[in-house]
C-alpha cells in the first residue's frame, strides 16, 4: 500500500472571539467557525501506532485558539496567522487548509456567514521532482 497523501482535520472549531473593524465586534465579539486541514506524513503513525510518530491536534488547536484569541481587523488577517503559526510550530507540515468563518457578519444580511479560505503550502516541506 502506498500513501499519496495525509491530512490531520480539525473540523468546525467554534470560538468566540473580538475580530471586525466595527467598534462593536471589538465590545462585545462574535462567534466564528474555523475548520483547519493539515497536511502531514501519517505513514509512520500508521505502522507504529505510536502517538510520537503523528501530529497532536490537541497542540493544533491550542495553536489555532491562541490565534482566534488575538483581536483582528480582518479574517484575512486571522487566517494567516494561524497558517504561519503551524507552519513555524509544527515540524513536518506540508501544508494548511484553513476556513474561517463569521457566524453573523454585521452586514445586514441573512446568511450562515462570511468566511475567507486559504490553501497555503510550507516551501521548507514542498518536495520537488
Amino acid at each position: 500500500m502506498t500513501v499519496k497523501s495525509s491530512y490531520i482535520t480539525l473540523r468546525n472549531l467554534r470560538f468566540h472571539a473580538r475580530h471586525g473593524v466595527m467598534a462593536q465586534e471589538r465590545i462585545t465579539g462574535g462567534d466564528f467557525v474555523v475548520t483547519v486541514r493539515v497536511g502531514y506524513d501519517i505513514t509512520a503513525a500508521m505502522a507504529s501506532d505510536a502517538v510520537d510518530d503523528t501530529l497532536n491536534y490537541a497542540e493544533l488547536y491550542e495553536l489555532v485558539k491562541r490565534e482566534m484569541m488575538q483581536p483582528s481587523n480582518l479574517l484575512e488577517h486571522v487566517a494567516g496567522r494561524i497558517g504561519e503559526s503551524i507552519f513555524r510550530e509544527m515540524a513536518g507540515v506540508t501544508s494548511v487548509d484553513i476556513e474561517l468563518c463569521k457566524v453573523n457578519p454585521p452586514m445586514g444580511a441573512d446568511c450562515d456567514g462570511a468566511s475567507v479560505e486559504l490553501h497555503l503550502i510550507n516551501e521548507k516541506t514542498e518536495k520537488t521532482v
